[in-house]
């Protein structure tokens, strides 16, 4: 007995040993521990203002909760509001507050699903008859309570089986389901909190009271799935934020963005509309149209001025040619498909990459040829779902300021660098100085192998390093052909907008059968660039109209200027006058109504047309105007030749100068 007794201690401090973690912290110090610990206890031995900071952890770049338990060596970071991951573990757990109170106060209601999307969350139930604006009230004052009582968030995983049932008994048909197509081998985990339990990867917040600043914006109808065959849902949305003061920014950020809400504008302004004759397109009005062809002068000018030679291609072509390209497995519930009495089938393009290579396909290409630079206004049509149409930010019939460039393999830093330097000095000229890049690496569904994948995305990657730009890793989110950089532009009010890309492609041109003469007299494939700056015209249209709140620079305006009289004599010097203006190129329209002055100051502010010229009697004997800005400064009288070569200096200048400087 006593030999037993006796092995006892050594067996159990072996035992011990193997769990004995040490912890390696972001600034490279360590913990070691002689037991097994949780995040939430390494935060506390860190210091207590962390330990009620901490809202996760990330174990070996893994996050995980706070009760987590770390039985072997590790990295680990602790995760606080502070953190991006932090900020979505809020909205997630937030989110499950929605779903708890829903609960509580419509217990027959079943919840689906509650991700975490921009700026918020929303989660979506199946309930017997319409939430209403007074049911968001009290579900939202249901969740303060919630929050307040601080209870602890607990996590339990389950057997598959076990918790399929669990559900089915609980009346939640929908988890049940969702369980039931969760892959194999994957982890089944349940969240609870007081009386409540959810189906949940987490990780969450420790506790409700960690939840301090939310607030429920909107219903809307959802179908299960997103399948319109399915059961259609009410879908709660929500934002959440760390604080108080970031959740009033946020909804003052609203505000102001309702303000500059380019729909509206667009209706004050007179420059398109919508309709459900042909939902998704734009139809564009004289003035709105004067704006969308100033962008395309602009760009068909910096184009040229870049060694671009201008093409179009079809809008319909036979779809074989899109099963080659890979673009119908890829894009094929996106595309309009139409069969002809002869039975071919023809697409509607979606993109202008397979008509650029049929262009480039014909004749005797060598490598002297390269760079060889194709751009095209290319209008193309994408069928988006009708609760996805948004004015001209989603639509269904778009242009876009598309080219593609065949190079040689060695080529692609240069073209590269030039491109980026072409797309930077754009934005500037739009007032966009605030540019993010990210780097999208390869898709999970792709087509061309790995090997060519790898070349790629390394030369991609000495690319942008060769043109000096910073940039983000965006996973797995490049095009099905190739990486790609995207440009994300930050408006007036700190919104991102994605617009440009630019992409190396080494596998399109070759599954088209496009190739060129090397300098050995063999065929080799060429490398292709895909670029856009706009992107689409009608969704950059629709963010500078947001950008700068209707009032678009004067070289961009629609109308520059407009010449009013005050009284009936002065109606033929208007009338002169404002022929003299558009003979020099300017945009100048005149207002000769039987309507007071003011009356029309008033309306042409509200229209934000940049000058307000005006003319008496003085005016008239003196060849002058009296010129008022939109933003109501008083320039005074000035001769007419004096206002007409201000207004193209600043035209030509692009804003860079001011007729009051």
């Amino acid at each position: 007995m006593v030999g037993v007794t006796g092995s006892i201690p050594v067996a159990r401090t072996n035992f011990l040993s193997c769990f004995m973690p040490v912890i390696t912290l972001p600034d490279g110090s360590q913990r070691s521990y002689s037991e097994p610990v949780t995040v939430e206890k390494v935060a506390a031995d860190i210091g207590p203002g962390l330990a009620r900071a901490a809202l996760a952890g990330k174990v070996d770049d893994r996050l995980v909760d706070t009760s987590y338990v770390i039985d072997r060596d590790a990295s680990l970071a602790i995760v606080t509001d502070k953190d991006p991951q932090g900020l979505e573990i809020i909205r997630h757990s937030t989110a499950h507050l929605l779903a708890h109170a829903v609960k509580q106060l419509y217990p027959d209601a079943q919840v689906t699903i509650g991700p975490v999307i921009e700026d918020g969350f929303y989660y979506d139930f199946s309930y017997s008859r319409p939430f209403t604006p007074e049911d968001l009230e009290k579900i939202e004052a249901r969740m303060r309570e919630l929050a307040k009582a601080d209870h602890k968030v607990h996590r339990r995983e389950m057997p598959r089986e076990e918790a399929v049932e669990f559900f089915k008994n609980q009346g939640e048909h929908y988890k049940a389901e969702i369980i039931a197509s969760i892959p194999d081998g994957e982890t089944i985990s349940l969240y609870g909190q007081d009386d409540w339990v959810d189906l949940c990867r987490g990780p969450h917040v420790p506790s409700t009271g960690k939840l301090r600043a939310f607030k429920l914006m909107k219903i809307a109808g959802a179908y299960w799935r997103g399948d319109s065959r399915n059961e259609m849902l009410q879908r709660i949305y929500g934002t959440a934020w760390p604080d108080e003061k970031s959740l009033k920014a946020y909804l003052t950020r609203l505000e102001e963005a309702e303000k500059r809400d380019h729909r509206r504008i667009g209706r004050e302004q007179d420059l398109f509309h919508f309709q459900e004759e042909a939902p998704g397109a734009v139809f564009w009005h004289p003035k709105g149209w004067t704006l969308f062809q100033t962008l395309i002068a602009y760009m068909r000018e910096k184009q040229r001025a870049a060694g671009y030679q201008e093409v179009n291609a079809p809008e319909i072509m036979d779809a074989e040619l899109w099963q080659l390209s890979g673009h119908l497995e890829k894009f094929g519930e996106n595309m309009f498909l139409t069969q002809t009495p002869d039975e071919r089938t023809y697409a509607i393009k979606p993109m202008n990459c397979p008509g650029h290579i049929e262009i480039f396909k014909q004749g005797l290409r060598s490598y002297r040829d390269l760079p060889l630079r194709y751009c095209e206004f290319g209008k193309v049509h994408r069928y988006e779902p009708s609760g996805a149409l948004h004015g001209l930010m989603r639509v269904r019939a778009f242009t876009q300021d598309d080219a593609h460039v065949f190079i040689t393999e060695d080529q692609i830093t240069e073209e590269t660098v030039r491109g980026i330097e072409l797309l930077m000095s754009i934005y500037r000229d739009f007032g966009f100085d605030d540019v993010l890049v990210k780097f999208s690496d390869r898709p999970e569904k792709r087509v061309g192998s790995d090997e060519i994948w790898d070349r790629a995305e390394a030369a991609l990657e000495e690319a942008a390093r060769a043109a000096g730009i910073e940039y983000i890793v965006n996973r797995g989110e490049g095009a099905f052909y190739g990486p790609k950089l995207e440009f994300v532009l930050k408006d007036a009010i700190g919104r991102e907008w994605q617009c440009g890309t630019w992409q190396v492609d080494l596998n399109l041109p070759g599954r088209l059968g496009a190739h060129y003469i090397d300098a050995q007299s063999e065929k080799r494939t060429p490398v292709m660039l895909h670029r856009a700056i706009f992107g689409s015209l009608e969704r950059f249209i629709g963010i500078l109209i947001e950008h700068h709140a209707g009032r678009l620079p004067t070289w961009l305006a629609p109308v520059q200027a407009v010449v009013l009289n005050i009284t009936d004599k002065q109606a033929d010097y208007v009338r002169q006058v404002t022929q003299t203006l558009q003979n020099q190129g300017l945009r100048v329209s005149s207002d000769l109504r039987n309507e007071k002055v003011g009356f029309k100051i008033r309306e042409h502010t509200l229209q934000r047309v940049p000058y307000l010229l005006v003319a008496g009697d003085r005016e008239a004997g003196s060849n002058s105007l009296a010129v008022r800005t939109r933003d109501g400064k008083d320039l005074g009288a000035i001769p007419v030749e004096t206002v007409a070569a201000k207004l193209a200096e600043e035209v030509a200048s692009r804003g860079r100068t001011r007729m009051e400087v």
